[in-house]
């Protein structure tokens, strides 16, 4: 009898993993090749996240802020400094027409937004075909098993943020005063932040198993923990890697945009927005696709 292929299966022997490099490279091409079904599903999300959360507000006035900028810096690089200085005011500002009353609502759109292009990636990769609308009607089915593991993702959070909040306490009320002290501090604070991502590392994956049939979230993290068993250190270089590539992304799209087309900026940076659900997912799931050596 064949065992169920379903279940991923511990690595028989450590590997060298594909680079970032590699696997940004690799999502790209995936997400440009079908693009049709994932820019579908970005647009879906930022138009739910329009309604649902932000609203349709003015919000940052991007012409504005750039001739403000402008009179502040001069030089060769006087547009490119200005331009930058907006790009960062508008990451500081994403999300900031959300209030806590439509907080639950950004959560289940993201939810169902993973859903779907987790279930779509598994598609793609097998080859099938689908259309846009299959990636909604097909892909709920594992929704609570994925919300009990986000859940426990969720607690694995805290003792990144009771440090954050200790340490944040320690400097603004002066406790630690000497260079010594604030050094014990910050090792208390990386401490507690290293086991966050050490737990992480692992139970991240288990988002993605728990959308496996008949899977549990239980099931999934112990799976999840036996994938990255000798992996986990390289998985962990990668998973910090990739906000530095989004980022790093969207600097070289929107600085053009703001310099030349400024009127037009806030646009493409909501629709960048929009794609970084998609583009996370996307890594994440070809991480996960290269710790099982598919």
């Amino acid at each position: 009898m064949t065992k169920n292929k379903s279940k991923p299966k511990k690595p028989l022997s450590v590997r060298k993993l594909a680079s970032v490099w590699e696997l940004s490279k690799k999502s790209f091409d995936l997400i440009i090749n079908n693009y049709k079904i994932f820019l579908g599903i970005a647009l879906i999300y930022g138009l739910l996240t329009l309604v649902l959360v932000k609203g349709f507000s003015g919000g940052l006035n991007v012409s504005t802020l750039k001739t403000d900028l402008n009179q502040v810096f001069s030089g060769n690089f006087a547009a490119l400094a200005s331009g930058l200085g907006v790009f960062v005011v508008m990451i500081g500002s994403a999300g900031s027409n959300s209030t806590a009353a439509s907080s639950p609502y950004q959560l289940v759109i993201a939810i169902v937004t993973s859903l779907a292009v987790i279930w779509s990636l598994r598609q793609v990769l097998a080859n099938k075909k689908f259309r846009l609308r299959d990636t909604y009607y097909k892909s709920m089915y594992p929704l609570i098993p994925f919300i009990l593991v986000l859940a426990i993702v969720s607690l694995q959070l805290i003792p990144l943020m009771i440090g954050s909040t200790i340490y944040g306490m320690v400097v603004s009320y002066g406790i630690a005063v000497s260079i010594i002290e604030r050094i014990i501090w910050v090792i208390v604070f990386l401490g507690l932040a290293t086991l966050t991502i050490y737990w992480l590392s692992s139970s991240l994956f288990a988002l993605y198993i728990v959308t496996l049939p008949d899977m549990t979230p239980i099931k999934a993290l112990r799976s999840a923990k036996e994938l990255v068993t000798g992996y986990r250190w390289q998985v962990i270089r990668k998973v910090i890697a990739l906000p530095v590539i989004l980022l790093a992304a969207a600097i070289v799209v929107m600085l053009p945009v703001i310099v030349i087309l400024t009127p037009l900026a806030q646009w493409v940076f909501f629709l960048l927005t929009s794609l970084v659900l998609v583009a996370i997912n996307t890594y994440m799931y070809l991480l996960y696709r290269e710790l099982m050596n598919e």
